[in-house]
């Protein structure tokens, strides 16, 4: 999969096919037509509250998708930024890059293991630390 450039309504195409659900069952689901559900496949981007119809229906948490990518691609956090905010309650929660799925882990994985990206390429680009992409190698070895 890949994070970097996400179009949903392939990956929610891909979805329904291993999942074997029918486009009738689908239709039924969002009360529309066939045409209007391959317009959602054809889509690089869907409404939330499609896209949480979506993971209901099928069962899984498309929004998932955004997370990993955030988690790969936001940018690192400025030292200074957080000194300079004042603490009103308003201010949104710290998003914590600490947290890996195991998808992104597997995504991690593959790029080393196909030789897409070096362990150095990964580490300075996805800001993963050392000893954590070295720990996921050796746990995951076969």
């Amino acid at each position: 999969m890949n994070f970097k450039d996400i179009h949903i309504g392939n990956l929610i195409r891909q979805h329904i096919a291993k999942c074997n659900i029918e486009i009738s069952r689908s239709c039924d689901f969002f009360k529309c037509s066939e045409r209007e559900i391959e317009a959602m496949y054809k889509s690089k981007t869907l409404d939330t509250d499609i896209l949480l119809k979506w993971s209901k229906l099928l069962k899984y948490d498309f929004f998932r998708i955004y997370s990993q990518h955030l988690v790969l691609y936001s940018p690192p956090k400025s030292q200074n930024f957080n000194q300079r905010r004042n603490s009103d309650s308003l201010k949104p929660a710290e998003f914590r890059k600490s947290v890996y799925t195991k998808e992104i882990i597997d995504f991690i994985l593959h790029l080393v293991a196909s030789g897409e990206k070096s362990k150095t390429q990964i580490i300075e680009e996805y800001k993963i630390p050392k000893t954590t992409l070295y720990k996921w190698i050796k746990k995951h070895q076969r």
